[in-house]
């Protein structure tokens, strides 16, 4: 005898038994179905047959698959954070993890995965599946990666349907977990709408991931051109004091916007970029980093320009010792060539940052390249014939764009990583 519990409904109070009886001469005699309410038999056993018989199978079937996918729904969105089940047991994470799919918030971080925090809201999320798919095609070791994804609560299928795919593809090189918008309950509303929508989530990663140790944050308008574990082996460079990592805002005073417009203290003497971020989560928490941006924004909220990134420039005013900073390469924007080559980035450049809208506009025509190249290269296909002579046969012509003319920076790592064929073209 099978058993299935339905829940309930204001429609359904009872559950269902059904019982296989026996063929009798030489004829099928169809299930029997009882409806049972609060223990007692409800009304009295009557054989069902022909159409009468296919309704009730059917409508039975229907309740049935509902109720599955409404529970497996409700297992895949559990706390905020997307979890992958793939036929395995719902509380192996070791098991998740071989799978490469969500993990719960409480798994703690593998010490060799390199974690990648990204923010989403609104259109962004398609910038940050690009940012991941770089990571991907650039992550030339093949270390483990695990990506970060925090977003609303309307994108996140879009992220688990995209990164399960390239999972399969990818063999499973990464992991991944999508946590929901995180802000105090004080100013909520102020919070998420800080500079841009969400922009001010990196501010509270040390409380939302108190499950990993370190993390390297990018904007979603980043671009990977070179492997990530380069970038993430600077944690190793930082001394006791040290917590995060970040390039400078600018490189030349006489363009330099903190040093000529600000009306707040700033790091150093040209400030520094958030867009791209080394965080050791653990220091931070130690630091007790929460409790000091708070009194930050309420002292100068009225004149902060660049939202949390001001913010994060007033703390590292008063606790300069806490910061590491790394080379213009890995955070490289348009401001570092559109008038003159600011950045000197002598082994290339690492991330391009197309902050300002850059990736999605021909004023600067590389930016906006390098961005789509990667949207459409197809994985398992050859990065030397589909990235590079793409981009190098795209700008062969003369071009007015200062930028353009450092298209050898832009693709020095990519040539020096992928000068042959990886994988057989799919046919």
């Amino acid at each position: 005898m099978f058993r299935f519990d339905i829940p309930h409904f204001p429609c359904m109070q009872h559950f269902v038994k059904f019982q296989k009886w026996p063929r009798s001469n030489g004829r099928s005699i169809h299930d029997r179905l009882w409806m049972v309410s609060g223990g007692a038999q409800f009304g009295a056993a009557r054989e069902l047959r022909g159409p009468a018989m296919k309704v009730h199978r059917y409508l039975t079937v229907l309740v049935l698959t509902s109720f599955v996918l409404i529970w497996y729904y409700i297992l895949r969105v559990n706390n905020g954070i997307f979890t992958g089940l793939g036929g395995l047991g719902a509380n192996s994470s070791a098991a998740l993890a071989r799978r490469g799919l969500g993990l719960r918030q409480n798994a703690p971080s593998n010490a060799s995965e390199i974690a990648i925090v990204v923010v989403a809201c609104g259109e962004r999320h398609n910038e940050a599946l690009n940012m991941i798919k770089s990571a991907i095609m650039f992550n030339r070791n093949q270390s483990p990666l695990r990506f970060v994804v925090v977003a609303e609560d309307q994108l996140k299928q879009n992220f688990v349907e995209k990164l399960d795919d390239w999972q399969e593809i990818n063999d499973n090189i990464f992991t991944y977990e999508i946590h929901s918008l995180t802000f105090p309950a004080k100013d909520k509303d102020e919070w998420k709408k800080l500079f841009k929508p969400c922009a001010a989530q990196r501010l509270f990663l040390p409380s939302l991931l108190t499950h990993i140790d370190s993390v390297l944050y990018v904007d979603s308008d980043t671009i990977f051109l070179a492997p990530v574990q380069e970038l993430w082996s600077l944690f190793k460079t930082f001394n006791a004091s040290q917590f995060a990592g970040m390039a400078p805002e600018h490189e030349d005073k006489n363009a330099g916007w903190y040093n000529r417009f600000a009306r707040h203290p700033y790091y150093g003497d040209l400030g520094v970029n958030s867009g791209v971020m080394l965080m050791n989560l653990t220091r931070m928490r130690e630091f007790r980093w929460e409790q000091h941006i708070m009194p930050i924004y309420r002292e100068f909220r009225l004149k902060l320009v660049w939202g949390d990134q001001d913010i994060i420039n007033i703390l590292f005013h008063h606790h300069p010792d806490r910061l590491l900073v790394f080379p213009c390469d890995w955070n490289y924007r348009a401001d570092h060539c559109m008038y003159m080559s600011v950045c000197e980035a002598p082994d290339g450049v690492k991330i391009v940052h197309g902050n300002r809208g850059y990736f999605h506009s021909l004023v600067q025509p590389i930016f906006n390249l390098l961005y789509t190249t990667v949207e459409e290269y197809a994985f398992r296909t050859d990065i030397h014939a589909n990235f590079i002579r793409t981009i190098e046969d795209s700008l062969a012509l003369p071009s007015n764009s200062n930028c353009d003319k450092l298209l050898d920076k832009f693709l020095q790592d990519p040539r020096k990583y992928f000068k042959q064929n990886l994988y057989e073209e799919d046919t």
